[in-house]
Order: C-alpha cells, then structure tokens, then sequence
C-alpha cells in the first residue's frame, strides 16, 4: 500500500497534507483506519445496480464534500461508523458476494481509495468477481481516479452543481463543478460505454447522478445539458427527486422544503425532450427519512452464529 499518500493526504481536492496515520485529521475527519457504518444488500438503487437481490453497498464513515443538506449527515458528518482492518474490508465483500449481491458498491470511498484497492486486490485473490461500483459525490481528483483503473468497473458520480456559488454555499467547494467535470471524464476514459450482462445488469460503465434541490431547477437544466452534449449516450442519467430536508438544513430556509413536483416534472420533460435516452428516473414518494438507511453497523463485523 502507498502509505506515502496518507502521511501528506491529497486524495481529494481540498489537499490537506494532513499526516492521517499519525492521527491527524483533515476536512474529512478521517484519519488512516478504514471505518465504515453498514455493508449490506440495498435495494434502492438504479434497477441496473439493485436488480432483485440487492446492490452490495459498504457506507464509509466521514465524507470529503459536506453538503449541508446531507442524506447520509449521521455517518458523512457525524462520523457514525466503526474502525475494521483492509483485511476485514476484503473479508466484507466476499460476504456480500455470497449474500446474492450484483457488485461491491463502495460508497462514499474517496478518503478511502488507497485502502480500498488493497482490499479489492485481497478479496480477488480469495475469488471476488464482482463488478466494483464507486459511488462518488464528484468532488474527485483526476490522479486519484487513475488510480483506480483497473479495479473500478462502474462510476456513480454525483452531478451536484454547475455554478460555482451554490458549490461554495452548500459543500464549501467553490470549484465543485470543474473537479466533478473532469472527473466524469476520466471515468469515461477508463470504463467507457455501459456494457450489461443478459439479466440486464450493468457490468461497466457510468451512471452520473443528480439530485434536485429546492430553487436550483435551472443550475439542473444547466447540468442535464452539459451531460448530454459532451457524452451524449456514452453516459447513463439518473435524475433523483427524494431530497429531504432534515433538521440540519433549517439554517437554510431556501433548502428547508421538499423540491417541487411540478419542477421535477418539466426537468423529466426537458430531458426527453433534448433526447436523451439512456436515463433514470424516480417515481412516487421517495423524499422521506425512510429511505435513508439504518447506519447500524449490519454487516460490520463477521457473522456468528453464536
């Protein structure tokens, strides 16, 4: 493992060059021990990912972005999670793997990516064959991305703001767009076009999402345009409505209301009608805290039957 990469952290783009195996922490709060809040089958991803038996999803704790209006605030923000070896990470994946699971869908990884292609490297030895998804919010660095290559099957980037002022406001990340934009560029470069096997699950390819937030319907325009006309087909759409305002966002009274049906409707609309084809898209009410996940630590630790 390049431990060299963790006593001067820059994976991502805020480049702290903090020493994370002495316990120094950076903006992620993470220091060199993986932590993790849940690895389990999740059935709520795109159709392609979930199929019937579930996505083999691992949530890591902290989180290089910090989105005020976080989903996942408990383990991104809170730090909710529990310390496991690279060797027990592996271990997790050839669990899932035997639970049924499509692929090994490694959420929120970024702080993690040195750790997690060492774990990948161990569970292929012991017969992991799994696609491998990287479930990203795009805030990403190119050279961390190349390091990837080979280990990464399927990209699922967040496509979260194109103008650099709501990066600024909403995550601290002024440049948000122009990473997320390069990023998704090196994604394509590396897995190219969606490949799908006969059950018709995804085994390659990109899937970037958005999620709409209360206001910002045409900074959505801005990027569904962006996308499609730089990759056009090459690159799957999921077009998300299920953001929740939690009690967290109050501060914001802009974000602290549910997004407008009528304008989740139009960018569905706007979507097909600037032909796009390759997509996805929600039904019904998905913005409630029942669909954010338990961070109960399932799955952590190995299992018993003790």
């Amino acid at each position: 493992m390049d431990e060299s990469l963790l006593k001067q952290c820059t994976l991502c783009p805020r480049e702290c060059r903090v020493n994370r195996l002495e316990g120094q922490l950076g903006f992620c709060r993470a220091d060199g021990q993986v932590e993790i809040a849940r690895a389990a089958l999740h059935h709520w991803e795109e159709p392609c990912l979930s199929g019937e038996k579930g996505s083999g999803t691992i949530f890591f704790s902290h989180c290089t972005l910090g989105c005020v209006f976080c989903q996942n605030y408990e383990i991104s923000t809170m730090g909710k999670g529990k310390v496991i070896s690279i060797e027990r990470l592996a271990d997790i994946c050839l669990e899932l793997q035997e639970k049924g699971a499509h692929n090994i869908n490694f959420v929120t990884p970024t702080h993690y990516t040195i750790q997690i292609i060492e774990a990948i490297k161990l569970a292929r030895a012991k017969g992991l064959h799994l696609p491998i998804v990287y479930n990203t919010s795009g805030y990403e660095k190119v050279e961390t991305l190349k390091r990837l290559e080979g280990y990464v099957d399927i990209y699922l980037p967040d496509f979260k703001y194109f103008k650099s002022s709501y990066g600024k406001t909403y995550s601290r990340a002024a440049h948000y767009s122009d990473y997320a934009k390069a990023a998704i560029g090196e994604m394509v470069r590396q897995v190219g076009t969606a490949c799908f096997n006969e059950a018709g699950m995804m085994v390659k390819g990109v899937i970037v999402r958005h999620l709409m937030l209360p206001g910002l319907l045409f900074d959505s325009k801005h990027i569904v345009e962006y996308l499609y006309n730089t990759y056009k087909d090459q690159v799957y759409m999921s077009l998300m409505n299920q953001y929740t305002p939690l009690k967290h966002v109050a501060k914001y009274p802009e974000l602290n209301r549910p997004l407008s049906p009528k304008h989740y409707d139009y960018m569905v609309e706007y979507a097909l009608a600037i032909g796009i084809e390759n997509g996805f898209i929600q039904e019904g009410e998905t913005n409630k805290e029942s669909f954010i996940p338990p961070f109960n630590e399932e799955g952590v630790e190995p299992f018993s039957s003790n």
